[in-house]
């Protein structure tokens, strides 16, 4: 292969439309556009306007309810846990807290709160603190000789 012989694979680069260059192009006069008002003209955006008539995002009922204040927490399954702890990322032999998942790159970021999910098989026997956990989550530790203890100050907050 040459340099003279280098070309972008078959349809990977599409050359633009050039609008209102003549008859011949397909595009020309009017370029598409149809015969003067609004839209023929540049610079118009006319969004969900339906020419006087009560537009579709107007007619359909609204549901629902977004709390302001409500809490988001970042989740966690047992199943990622253990993972982390075979890995060595995380020592099973010290108590494991929130800063001790994030820092282990288990978690982004704290948010409100790590809240523990029984997802996944969990057996090293771990101490785990976290703002929230599902029942089954708690007893799965337990199950496997561990402990799993929810704070309340942390979800006070």
């Amino acid at each position: 292969m040459k340099l003279h012989e280098l070309r972008d694979n078959a349809g990977a680069a599409k050359k633009a439309k050039r609008i209102g260059r003549g008859p011949g192009s397909g595009k020309g006069k009017m370029g598409g556009r149809g015969i003067k008002g609004q839209k023929s003209r540049s610079g118009v955006a006319i969004g969900g306007y339906e020419g006087g008539q009560m537009p579709l995002y107007q007619r359909l009922p609204k549901r629902g309810f977004n709390k302001p204040n409500r809490k988001a927490f970042a989740v966690v399954n047992l199943g990622l846990i253990q993972k982390f702890i075979d890995a060595g990322k995380i020592d099973a032999t010290k108590p494991v807290d929130e800063d001790a998942l994030v820092a282990s790159g288990l978690v982004r970021r704290k948010r409100d709160g790590i809240r523990v999910l029984a997802k996944g098989e969990v057996t090293s026997a771990v101490t785990l603190t976290v703002t929230g956990a599902s029942q089954s989550a708690v007893d799965a530790v337990a199950k496997a000789g561990g402990s799993l203890t929810v704070t309340t100050a942390a979800a006070a907050e």
